[in-house]
Protein backbone atom coordinates (compact mmCIF):
# COMPACT_ATOMS: atom_id res chain seq x y z
CA UNK A 1 0.00 0.00 0.00
CA UNK A 2 1.43 3.68 -1.03
CA UNK A 3 1.87 5.45 1.74
CA UNK A 4 1.85 9.19 2.02
CA UNK A 5 5.06 11.41 3.07
CA UNK A 6 3.01 12.57 5.45
CA UNK A 7 2.13 9.45 7.10
CA UNK A 8 6.08 7.95 6.98
CA UNK A 9 7.07 11.35 8.85
CA UNK A 10 4.30 10.71 11.72
CA UNK A 11 5.31 7.14 11.66
CA UNK A 12 9.28 8.33 11.69
CA UNK A 13 8.37 10.49 14.38
CA UNK A 14 6.30 7.64 16.39
CA UNK A 15 9.53 5.84 16.38
CA UNK A 16 12.22 8.20 17.80
CA UNK A 17 10.67 11.42 19.16
CA UNK A 18 7.09 10.33 20.73
CA UNK A 19 7.96 9.02 24.00
CA UNK A 20 9.49 12.13 24.87
CA UNK A 21 6.26 13.99 23.99
CA UNK A 22 4.21 11.31 25.46
CA UNK A 23 6.14 11.28 28.69
CA UNK A 24 5.30 14.81 29.21
CA UNK A 25 1.52 14.57 28.16
CA UNK A 26 1.45 11.66 30.83
CA UNK A 27 2.82 14.35 33.59
CA UNK A 28 0.54 17.38 32.65
CA UNK A 29 -2.65 15.38 32.77
CA UNK A 30 -1.71 13.56 35.84
CA UNK A 31 -1.43 16.69 37.32
CA UNK A 32 -4.90 17.67 35.96
CA UNK A 33 -6.75 14.21 37.10
CA UNK A 34 -6.97 13.30 33.33
CA UNK A 35 -4.89 10.27 34.40
CA UNK A 36 -4.92 7.66 37.02
CA UNK A 37 -2.01 7.79 38.33
CA UNK A 38 -1.61 3.65 39.40
CA UNK A 39 -2.29 2.64 35.65
CA UNK A 40 0.03 4.83 33.80
CA UNK A 41 2.09 1.85 32.51
CA UNK A 42 -1.06 0.85 30.75
CA UNK A 43 -0.34 4.22 29.05
CA UNK A 44 2.48 2.85 27.95
CA UNK A 45 1.51 -0.29 26.80
CA UNK A 46 2.96 -2.39 29.74
CA UNK A 47 0.09 -4.50 30.62
CA UNK A 48 -1.27 -5.08 34.31
CA UNK A 49 -2.47 -8.56 34.25
CA UNK A 50 -1.63 -11.39 31.75
CA UNK A 51 -2.94 -12.31 28.41
CA UNK A 52 -6.10 -14.66 28.79
CA UNK A 53 -5.59 -17.83 26.83
CA UNK A 54 -7.96 -18.50 23.90
CA UNK A 55 -9.27 -16.03 21.46
CA UNK A 56 -8.91 -12.44 21.94
CA UNK A 57 -11.08 -9.70 20.46
CA UNK A 58 -10.27 -6.24 20.66
CA UNK A 59 -12.17 -3.41 20.82
CA UNK A 60 -11.24 0.56 20.91
CA UNK A 61 -13.66 3.29 22.29
CA UNK A 62 -12.40 6.62 22.63
CA UNK A 63 -14.80 7.49 25.19
CA UNK A 64 -17.30 6.77 28.03
CA UNK A 65 -20.17 7.19 25.23
CA UNK A 66 -18.69 4.63 22.41
CA UNK A 67 -17.60 2.50 25.19
CA UNK A 68 -20.77 2.17 26.37
CA UNK A 69 -22.17 1.25 23.17
CA UNK A 70 -20.67 -1.52 22.57
CA UNK A 71 -21.32 -3.13 25.97
CA UNK A 72 -24.45 -5.20 24.54
CA UNK A 73 -22.44 -6.45 21.75
CA UNK A 74 -18.87 -7.32 23.94
CA UNK A 75 -21.84 -9.07 25.74
CA UNK A 76 -23.10 -11.06 22.81
CA UNK A 77 -19.90 -12.02 21.62
CA UNK A 78 -19.01 -13.57 24.99
CA UNK A 79 -22.11 -15.39 25.21
CA UNK A 80 -21.51 -16.63 21.58
CA UNK A 81 -18.23 -17.48 21.76
CA UNK A 82 -17.34 -19.39 25.38
CA UNK A 83 -13.64 -19.59 24.91
CA UNK A 84 -12.95 -16.31 23.98
CA UNK A 85 -12.49 -12.69 26.01
CA UNK A 86 -12.91 -9.56 24.86
CA UNK A 87 -10.11 -6.70 25.89
CA UNK A 88 -11.64 -2.83 25.50
CA UNK A 89 -9.30 -0.29 25.42
CA UNK A 90 -10.66 3.50 26.24
CA UNK A 91 -8.66 6.65 26.97
CA UNK A 92 -9.97 8.70 29.83
CA UNK A 93 -10.51 7.91 33.58
CA UNK A 94 -13.85 7.93 33.64
CA UNK A 95 -14.86 5.42 30.67
CA UNK A 96 -12.60 3.38 33.24
CA UNK A 97 -14.56 4.03 35.92
CA UNK A 98 -18.13 2.85 33.74
CA UNK A 99 -16.16 -0.11 32.17
CA UNK A 100 -14.90 -1.53 35.41
CA UNK A 101 -18.84 -1.44 37.09
CA UNK A 102 -19.84 -2.41 33.61
CA UNK A 103 -18.23 -4.86 31.60
CA UNK A 104 -19.12 -8.94 31.75
CA UNK A 105 -16.98 -11.57 32.96
CA UNK A 106 -14.42 -12.27 30.51
CA UNK A 107 -14.46 -8.73 29.45
CA UNK A 108 -11.30 -6.37 30.48
CA UNK A 109 -10.83 -2.87 30.46
CA UNK A 110 -7.21 -1.59 29.46
CA UNK A 111 -6.03 2.13 28.97
CA UNK A 112 -5.67 2.85 25.27
CA UNK A 113 -1.46 3.31 24.81
CA UNK A 114 -0.16 6.63 23.46
CA UNK A 115 0.79 6.60 19.85
CA UNK A 116 4.22 6.24 20.43
CA UNK A 117 5.83 3.10 18.44
CA UNK A 118 7.44 1.35 21.80
CA UNK A 119 4.00 1.55 23.52
CA UNK A 120 1.79 0.23 20.51
CA UNK A 121 4.16 -2.47 19.90
CA UNK A 122 4.49 -3.16 23.52
CA UNK A 123 0.39 -3.17 23.44
CA UNK A 124 0.34 -5.16 21.02
CA UNK A 125 3.11 -7.25 21.44
CA UNK A 126 1.28 -8.68 24.79
CA UNK A 127 -2.24 -9.06 24.00
CA UNK A 128 -1.48 -10.31 20.62
CA UNK A 129 -5.61 -9.87 19.50
CA UNK A 130 -6.98 -11.96 17.47
CA UNK A 131 -9.64 -9.21 15.94
CA UNK A 132 -9.40 -5.64 16.12
CA UNK A 133 -12.17 -3.40 16.30
CA UNK A 134 -12.30 0.02 16.25
CA UNK A 135 -15.83 2.11 17.34
CA UNK A 136 -16.79 5.35 15.85
CA UNK A 137 -13.57 7.07 13.75
CA UNK A 138 -10.91 7.49 16.24
CA UNK A 139 -8.18 6.40 14.43
CA UNK A 140 -4.66 6.96 15.60
CA UNK A 141 -1.97 6.63 13.14
CA UNK A 142 0.88 4.28 14.53
CA UNK A 143 -1.95 2.40 16.34
CA UNK A 144 -3.45 1.36 13.14
CA UNK A 145 -0.08 0.95 11.17
CA UNK A 146 1.26 -1.53 13.42
CA UNK A 147 -2.30 -3.30 13.91
CA UNK A 148 -2.24 -3.89 10.62
CA UNK A 149 1.62 -4.82 9.79
CA UNK A 150 0.70 -7.40 11.88
CA UNK A 151 -2.26 -8.98 9.59
CA UNK A 152 -4.82 -8.22 12.47
CA UNK A 153 -7.83 -8.12 10.59
CA UNK A 154 -9.89 -4.36 11.56
CA UNK A 155 -12.82 -3.60 11.43
CA UNK A 156 -14.44 -0.19 12.12
CA UNK A 157 -18.44 -0.49 14.11
CA UNK A 158 -20.75 2.30 14.29
CA UNK A 159 -18.57 4.54 12.63
CA UNK A 160 -19.65 7.77 12.85
CA UNK A 161 -17.78 11.23 11.51
CA UNK A 162 -19.17 14.55 12.17
CA UNK A 163 -18.11 17.52 9.65
CA UNK A 164 -15.85 19.26 12.04
CA UNK A 165 -13.92 15.70 12.11
CA UNK A 166 -14.18 15.48 8.31
CA UNK A 167 -12.95 19.37 8.11
CA UNK A 168 -9.90 18.56 10.07
CA UNK A 169 -8.76 14.97 8.00
CA UNK A 170 -9.48 16.59 4.39
CA UNK A 171 -6.26 18.73 5.38
CA UNK A 172 -3.95 15.44 5.96
CA UNK A 173 -6.21 13.23 3.40
CA UNK A 174 -3.40 11.11 2.16
CA UNK A 175 -2.71 10.11 5.72
CA UNK A 176 -6.36 9.22 6.59
CA UNK A 177 -6.65 7.62 2.64
CA UNK A 178 -4.04 5.20 4.45
CA UNK A 179 -5.66 4.60 7.09
CA UNK A 180 -9.10 4.10 5.88
CA UNK A 181 -7.90 1.41 3.33
CA UNK A 182 -6.75 -1.08 5.75
CA UNK A 183 -9.93 -1.77 7.69
CA UNK A 184 -11.42 -4.70 6.33
CA UNK A 185 -15.28 -3.37 6.84
CA UNK A 186 -16.83 -0.78 8.05
CA UNK A 187 -20.57 -0.19 9.69
CA UNK A 188 -21.55 3.39 9.51
CA UNK A 189 -24.06 4.79 11.05
CA UNK A 190 -26.01 6.82 8.68
CA UNK A 191 -25.30 7.98 5.24
CA UNK A 192 -23.64 11.56 5.64
CA UNK A 193 -20.90 9.31 7.43
CA UNK A 194 -20.69 7.40 4.39
CA UNK A 195 -20.62 10.35 2.20
CA UNK A 196 -17.44 11.75 4.54
CA UNK A 197 -15.49 8.44 5.00
CA UNK A 198 -15.99 7.82 0.86
CA UNK A 199 -14.90 11.61 0.24
CA UNK A 200 -11.71 10.91 2.58
CA UNK A 201 -10.67 7.40 0.63
CA UNK A 202 -13.08 4.07 2.61
CA UNK A 203 -13.71 2.37 -0.29
CA UNK A 204 -17.20 2.15 -1.12
CA UNK A 205 -17.60 -1.78 -1.17
CA UNK A 206 -16.23 -1.81 2.20
CA UNK A 207 -18.86 0.27 3.77
CA UNK A 208 -22.60 -0.75 4.67
CA UNK A 209 -24.62 1.81 6.02
CA UNK A 210 -26.43 0.09 9.44
CA UNK A 211 -27.27 2.50 12.17
CA UNK A 212 -26.18 2.94 15.25
CA UNK A 213 -25.12 -0.16 18.07
CA UNK A 214 -27.03 2.56 20.41
CA UNK A 215 -30.22 1.31 19.30
CA UNK A 216 -29.44 -2.19 19.72
CA UNK A 217 -28.05 -1.51 23.35
CA UNK A 218 -29.68 -2.51 27.07
CA UNK A 219 -31.39 -0.03 28.66
CA UNK A 220 -28.66 1.60 30.82
CA UNK A 221 -28.98 -0.25 34.54
CA UNK A 222 -29.88 1.17 37.45
CA UNK A 223 -30.24 0.57 41.36
CA UNK A 224 -33.64 -0.59 42.09
CA UNK A 225 -33.57 0.18 45.64
CA UNK A 226 -32.29 4.11 44.96
CA UNK A 227 -35.10 3.73 41.77
CA UNK A 228 -38.17 3.19 44.99
CA UNK A 229 -36.45 5.41 47.51
CA UNK A 230 -36.24 8.73 45.13
CA UNK A 231 -39.70 8.11 43.49
CA UNK A 232 -41.09 7.47 47.17
CA UNK A 233 -39.85 10.98 48.41
CA UNK A 234 -41.12 12.90 44.88
CA UNK A 235 -44.73 11.52 46.48
CA UNK A 236 -45.79 12.14 42.80
CA UNK A 237 -43.98 15.61 42.21
CA UNK A 238 -44.38 16.84 38.30
CA UNK A 239 -40.24 16.13 37.31
CA UNK A 240 -38.36 16.76 34.29
CA UNK A 241 -34.98 15.98 33.67
CA UNK A 242 -31.74 18.26 32.16
CA UNK A 243 -29.84 15.08 30.67
CA UNK A 244 -26.04 15.97 29.76
CA UNK A 245 -25.91 19.70 29.81
CA UNK A 246 -22.83 21.73 29.23
CA UNK A 247 -21.74 24.96 30.18
CA UNK A 248 -23.73 27.45 29.18
CA UNK A 249 -26.65 25.05 29.08
CA UNK A 250 -28.23 25.13 32.16
CA UNK A 251 -28.59 28.77 32.21
CA UNK A 252 -31.45 28.12 29.29
CA UNK A 253 -32.53 25.20 30.91
CA UNK A 254 -33.25 27.04 34.20
CA UNK A 255 -35.19 30.07 32.49
CA UNK A 256 -37.02 27.09 31.21
CA UNK A 257 -37.80 25.81 34.40
CA UNK A 258 -38.92 28.66 36.17
CA UNK A 259 -41.02 29.80 33.47
CA UNK A 260 -42.59 26.07 33.09
CA UNK A 261 -43.00 26.89 36.96
CA UNK A 262 -45.67 29.32 36.18
CA UNK A 263 -47.97 26.60 35.06
CA UNK A 264 -46.92 23.80 37.62
CA UNK A 265 -45.40 25.56 40.81
CA UNK A 266 -44.38 22.09 42.39
CA UNK A 267 -42.31 21.00 39.43
CA UNK A 268 -39.21 19.69 39.63
CA UNK A 269 -35.86 19.73 37.42
CA UNK A 270 -33.29 17.11 37.65
CA UNK A 271 -29.94 18.71 36.39
CA UNK A 272 -27.59 16.22 35.02
CA UNK A 273 -24.21 17.84 34.43
CA UNK A 274 -22.11 16.08 31.29
CA UNK A 275 -19.35 16.45 33.52
CA UNK A 276 -19.89 16.03 37.69
CA UNK A 277 -17.00 18.22 38.46
CA UNK A 278 -18.55 20.74 37.46
CA UNK A 279 -21.10 20.37 40.13
CA UNK A 280 -19.15 22.64 42.64
CA UNK A 281 -19.53 25.45 39.52
CA UNK A 282 -23.17 24.51 38.96
CA UNK A 283 -24.16 24.71 42.78
CA UNK A 284 -23.06 27.91 43.30
CA UNK A 285 -24.27 29.63 40.41
CA UNK A 286 -27.95 27.68 41.60
CA UNK A 287 -27.28 29.62 45.17
CA UNK A 288 -26.47 32.76 43.57
CA UNK A 289 -29.61 32.68 41.61
CA UNK A 290 -31.85 31.65 44.71
CA UNK A 291 -33.27 28.71 43.52
CA UNK A 292 -33.88 25.91 46.32
CA UNK A 293 -31.91 23.42 45.52
CA UNK A 294 -30.48 19.93 46.93
CA UNK A 295 -27.14 17.89 45.48
CA UNK A 296 -26.71 14.27 45.04
CA UNK A 297 -23.12 14.42 45.15
CA UNK A 298 -23.27 15.66 48.84
CA UNK A 299 -26.23 12.53 49.35
CA UNK A 300 -28.45 15.17 50.04
CA UNK A 301 -32.41 13.88 49.71
CA UNK A 302 -34.95 16.05 47.65
CA UNK A 303 -36.22 18.20 49.63
CA UNK A 304 -40.23 19.10 49.82
CA UNK A 305 -39.45 22.73 48.96
CA UNK A 306 -37.04 21.50 45.97
CA UNK A 307 -37.06 23.27 42.54
CA UNK A 308 -33.95 21.77 41.42
CA UNK A 309 -32.08 18.13 42.48
CA UNK A 310 -28.31 18.49 41.18
CA UNK A 311 -27.22 15.09 40.14
CA UNK A 312 -23.52 15.76 39.92
CA UNK A 313 -22.67 12.03 40.12
CA UNK A 314 -21.64 9.66 37.59
CA UNK A 315 -22.91 6.55 36.37
CA UNK A 316 -26.45 6.74 37.37
CA UNK A 317 -28.52 7.97 34.07
CA UNK A 318 -30.56 4.74 34.07
CA UNK A 319 -32.00 5.81 37.42
CA UNK A 320 -32.89 9.34 36.08
CA UNK A 321 -34.13 8.82 32.98
CA UNK A 322 -36.50 6.08 34.62
CA UNK A 323 -37.86 8.58 37.12
CA UNK A 324 -38.52 11.47 34.68
CA UNK A 325 -41.27 11.14 31.79
CA UNK A 326 -39.82 14.36 29.91
CA UNK A 327 -36.12 14.57 29.30
CA UNK A 328 -34.25 17.21 27.86
CA UNK A 329 -31.26 15.63 26.43
CA UNK A 330 -28.23 18.44 25.88
CA UNK A 331 -25.01 19.21 24.20
CA UNK A 332 -28.25 20.53 22.06
CA UNK A 333 -28.90 23.84 22.99
CA UNK A 334 -24.71 24.91 22.69
CA UNK A 335 -22.95 23.73 19.91
CA UNK A 336 -21.93 20.38 21.26
CA UNK A 337 -23.37 18.25 18.51
CA UNK A 338 -25.81 16.41 20.96
CA UNK A 339 -25.84 13.34 22.70
CA UNK A 340 -27.79 9.69 22.60
CA UNK A 341 -31.27 10.31 22.37
CA UNK A 342 -31.98 6.71 22.65
CA UNK A 343 -30.84 5.98 26.25
CA UNK A 344 -33.89 8.24 27.20
CA UNK A 345 -35.62 6.41 24.46
CA UNK A 346 -35.20 2.76 25.94
CA UNK A 347 -36.35 3.79 29.37
CA UNK A 348 -39.98 5.40 28.53
CA UNK A 349 -38.70 9.03 28.15
CA UNK A 350 -40.38 11.74 25.72
CA UNK A 351 -37.35 13.32 24.60
CA UNK A 352 -36.65 17.08 23.83
CA UNK A 353 -33.68 18.69 22.66
CA UNK A 354 -32.61 21.75 21.14
CA UNK A 355 -30.77 22.69 18.01
CA UNK A 356 -27.45 21.44 17.45
CA UNK A 357 -28.20 17.69 16.72
CA UNK A 358 -25.20 16.83 14.29
CA UNK A 359 -23.65 14.15 16.07
CA UNK A 360 -27.27 12.37 15.90
CA UNK A 361 -28.81 14.44 13.12
CA UNK A 362 -30.33 11.09 11.23
CA UNK A 363 -31.43 9.59 14.64
CA UNK A 364 -32.86 12.73 15.96
CA UNK A 365 -34.78 13.19 12.56
CA UNK A 366 -36.33 9.37 12.87
CA UNK A 367 -37.70 10.36 16.26
CA UNK A 368 -39.38 13.70 15.20
CA UNK A 369 -40.82 12.04 12.04
CA UNK A 370 -42.13 9.77 14.37
CA UNK A 371 -43.61 12.24 17.13
CA UNK A 372 -40.85 10.64 19.19
CA UNK A 373 -39.15 14.05 20.01
CA UNK A 374 -39.50 17.35 19.83
CA UNK A 375 -36.89 20.35 18.95
CA UNK A 376 -36.88 23.45 21.42
CA UNK A 377 -34.48 25.99 19.73
CA UNK A 378 -34.84 28.43 22.90
CA UNK A 379 -35.50 28.41 26.88
CA UNK A 380 -39.18 29.82 26.36
CA UNK A 381 -39.95 27.13 23.45
CA UNK A 382 -38.07 24.34 25.76
CA UNK A 383 -40.53 25.41 28.62
CA UNK A 384 -43.88 25.09 26.21
CA UNK A 385 -42.44 21.74 25.53
CA UNK A 386 -42.57 20.92 28.97
CA UNK A 387 -45.71 22.70 30.05
CA UNK A 388 -47.33 20.36 27.51
CA UNK A 389 -45.78 17.09 28.36
CA UNK A 390 -47.03 17.16 31.74
CA UNK A 391 -50.00 15.79 30.78
CA UNK A 392 -49.16 11.91 31.16
CA UNK A 393 -51.06 11.13 28.00
CA UNK A 394 -49.19 13.07 25.81
CA UNK A 395 -45.54 12.34 27.47
CA UNK A 396 -46.65 8.41 27.48
CA UNK A 397 -47.57 9.19 23.35
CA UNK A 398 -44.36 10.21 22.48
CA UNK A 399 -42.08 7.50 24.74
CA UNK A 400 -44.47 4.44 22.43
CA UNK A 401 -43.37 6.27 19.63
CA UNK A 402 -39.62 6.69 20.78
CA UNK A 403 -39.40 2.95 21.55
CA UNK A 404 -41.10 1.81 18.48
CA UNK A 405 -38.10 3.92 16.37
CA UNK A 406 -35.61 1.67 18.82
CA UNK A 407 -36.65 -1.56 18.15
CA UNK A 408 -36.67 -1.17 14.47
CA UNK A 409 -33.15 -0.46 14.39
CA UNK A 410 -32.54 -3.66 16.91
CA UNK A 411 -30.89 -6.07 14.80
CA UNK A 412 -27.88 -3.55 14.26
CA UNK A 413 -26.26 -5.13 17.38
CA UNK A 414 -27.22 -8.50 15.61
CA UNK A 415 -25.55 -7.50 11.79
CA UNK A 416 -22.25 -6.20 14.17
CA UNK A 417 -22.36 -9.65 15.92
CA UNK A 418 -22.15 -11.79 12.39
CA UNK A 419 -19.52 -9.77 11.26
CA UNK A 420 -17.46 -10.22 14.12
CA UNK A 421 -18.06 -13.61 14.97
CA UNK A 422 -17.33 -14.22 11.04
CA UNK A 423 -14.09 -12.61 11.13
CA UNK A 424 -12.74 -14.27 14.17
CA UNK A 425 -13.74 -17.51 12.31
CA UNK A 426 -11.76 -16.70 8.95
CA UNK A 427 -8.85 -15.98 11.52
CA UNK A 428 -8.98 -18.97 13.15
CA UNK A 429 -9.68 -21.09 9.98
CA UNK A 430 -6.67 -19.61 7.97
CA UNK A 431 -4.58 -20.29 11.53
CA UNK A 432 -5.55 -24.61 11.46
CA UNK A 433 -4.53 -24.71 7.69
CA UNK A 434 -1.02 -23.16 8.50
CA UNK A 435 -0.68 -25.34 10.82
CA UNK A 436 -1.96 -28.03 8.64
CA UNK A 437 0.22 -27.51 6.06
Amino acid sequence: MKRSIFLGLYLAWSARGARAFAERKLRERVAEGKEDAERLDERRGIASIPRPEGPLIWFHAASVGESVAILELVRRVLEEREDAHVLVTTGTVTSADVMADRLPDRAIHHYAPLDALAYVRAFLDHWRPDVAIWTESELWPALVVETDARGIPMLMLNARMSKASHDKWRFARGVVRNLLQRFQTALVQDNLTQGYLRRLGMPADRMKVLGTLKEGAAALPCNEDERSSIAGNLAGRPVWLAASTHDGEEKMVLRAHRLAMRSSPRLLLILVPRHPERGDEIASFLQSEGWRFTRRAAEEEIADDAQVYLADTMGEMGLWYRLAPISFVGGSLVAIGGHNPFEPAALGSAILHGPYVTNFADIYQRLSSAGAARLAPSPEKLADHVVALLSPDVAADMAASAWGVISDGADVTDRALALVMDTLDEVETRAFRAEAS
